[in-house]
């Protein structure tokens, strides 16, 4: 097809153009590149220091937990011996053990001053007997044999006041004994329980550690992700504008080539479209939403 005259100088002006913008390279690195891609935030920085950190933090917890459980196992296992000795406590022999040594000598030496005592007063049925002209008779002996016979019997009772006091002493003692090792083995238990105590509170602690840590993490990247996520909107608008800077004369040269297309009467092809525009902004929020929601599980 002919090109009219009066479109000649025109069509050569765009030759010239076309072939100066189509032969010059177009330089890529001024809208591609990490330049374009938004760094980590301090924060984001500080939260993966952080969940560095809190790897292995519960060790210190667990090892308290594990002596407390330790401890208290051997609390218990302490009370379990205590309470099976608590059977040769009981029984009609249990007051042996409590039964002072020195009670037969005490017996003895009281007997024998209870001895001594009496004497006396066979001396005096005796000087009644001289004095009355019946010594050596049937009525002195009477009551020498009378005399004795009450020493002895007030003998046996004195001997066996003592051996009951004794007993009494000895068998109270073991009643204290017994209570004494009751008491010392509910202790035990409650040693035992404490230490229970203990190793859960550590377990507690341990968890609120985590926990707390997991939502500073989590609320730090959150916070940085978004402060990223801005940065990032930022620099994917300046790629857009270089972006649309440098595609700017093709899109003019092809509305200029569609111009002439259709005065000299063919039929002009189709307009030049940009690429596609997103929303930097929109971009960023989506990777925001997805980081935040990692850091949020971190130690959940």
């Amino acid at each position: 097809m002919a090109i009219p005259e009066f479109l000649t100088d025109t069509v050569k002006d765009y030759s010239k153009q076309a072939t100066a913008a189509y032969s010059a390279p177009i330089d890529t690195s001024q809208f591609t590149g990490r330049q374009f891609v938004a760094g980590q935030d301090p924060m984001q920085t500080q939260a993966a220091n952080l969940a560095t950190q809190g790897v292995g933090s519960y060790s210190p917890y667990l090892s308290a937990a594990q002596t407390a459980q330790t401890a208290g196992a051997g609390a218990l296992g302490q009370s379990a011996s205590t309470i099976g000795g608590l059977g040769s406590l009981t029984g009609s022999q249990a007051y042996q053990p409590f039964m002072s040594p020195y009670q037969t000598d005490v017996i003895n030496a009281t007997l024998t001053e209870y001895d001594k005592s009496r004497l006396g007063g066979q001396q005096n049925i005796r000087d009644a007997a001289v004095n009355s002209g019946n010594f050596g008779g049937g009525r002195e002996g009477a009551m020498m044999g009378q005399y004795n016979a009450d020493s002895l019997v007030n003998r046996g009772a004195l001997h066996n006041q003592m051996l009951q006091q004794g007993f009494g002493q000895a068998n109270q003692l073991a009643q204290q004994n017994f209570q004494n090792q009751g008491s010392i083995a509910n202790a035990q238990q409650g040693l035992a329980g404490a230490y229970g105590n203990q190793m859960n509170q550590q377990f507690g602690m341990s968890d609120f550690n985590r926990q707390g840590m997991g939502q500073d993490i989590n609320a730090l990247g959150s916070l940085g992700a978004l402060n990223q996520g801005q940065q990032q909107a930022y620099l994917s608008a300046d790629q857009q504008a270089a972006q649309t800077e440098l595609n700017e004369p093709y899109g003019r040269l092809n509305q200029y080539g569609n111009m002439l297309t259709g005065l000299s009467g063919g039929v002009g092809g189709p307009q030049y479209q940009d690429q596609g525009q997103s929303n930097p902004w929109q971009t960023a929020l989506g990777t925001t939403m997805g980081l935040g929601g990692l850091y949020g599980k971190i130690f959940n």
